[in-house]
């Protein structure tokens, strides 16, 4: 009896190759979207990092707030000094802050502290002290970017929210500061902080 080997024809190799590329282009996209996916993620989950730590800082800050007006060569600063610094009403806010936390010097009382938005960015200034000789320059760090708009309001002892501090007939720090951002990408967050 005579064996007969069968071999694989030209059409069913070619039918092969094709699923086994079907397959592979199947799995290369699944993989793909998956690395994609992964990095749509790292990428929020930096974002709303940075966001944790500007507003635990910002809001560390704000608790130490002390009623202690700054003086500076053209007069006295009031203890916080709150407003829009821009015609878009982007917020400035500058305030005393209990020390020495950021001071090297013993027996520092304390600092004065500025939060502002320059060209995309929140930054905060430090002065080492509360009076300032010949404008003395401020440490600044940037705190958050990609930020389209930055605005500040505070809260008066009748419930009223104002957008400049102070206010005549109330105490020199407000009960609260509510903080609106928008981020460059059009996400609007707002928080609100106690400060009493």
């Amino acid at each position: 009896m005579r064996c007969r080997e069968r071999a694989f024809t030209l059409l069913e190799v070619l039918i092969a190759i094709t699923i086994v590329a079907t397959l592979s282009l199947l799995g290369y996209r699944a993989l793909a979207a998956m690395s994609e996916s992964e990095s749509r993620l790292a990428s929020e989950a930096t974002r709303w990092h940075a966001l944790d730590l500007f507003f635990a800082r910002l809001e560390g800050d704000l608790r130490q707030a002390i009623p202690r007006a700054a003086r500076f060569e053209q007069g006295l600063e009031p203890a916080w000094l709150g407003g829009a610094s821009d015609t878009e009403g982007n917020a400035t806010l500058a305030f005393s802050r209990a020390g020495p936390e950021f001071n090297l010097e013993p027996g520092s009382a304390g600092q004065r502290l500025q939060y502002r938005f320059r060209d995309g960015v929140i930054e905060v200034l430090y002065w080492s002290s509360y009076d300032r000789v010949r404008a003395t320059p401020p440490a600044v760090y940037p705190l958050l970017t990609d930020v389209a708009r930055f605005r500040m309001a505070y809260l008066t002892r009748d419930g009223a929210w104002v957008e400049n501090w102070p206010v005549s007939g109330e105490a020199e720090l407000p009960q609260a500061a509510r903080v609106e951002l928008v981020l460059a990408n059009g996400e609007s967050i707002e928080r609100w902080l106690a400060l009493r």
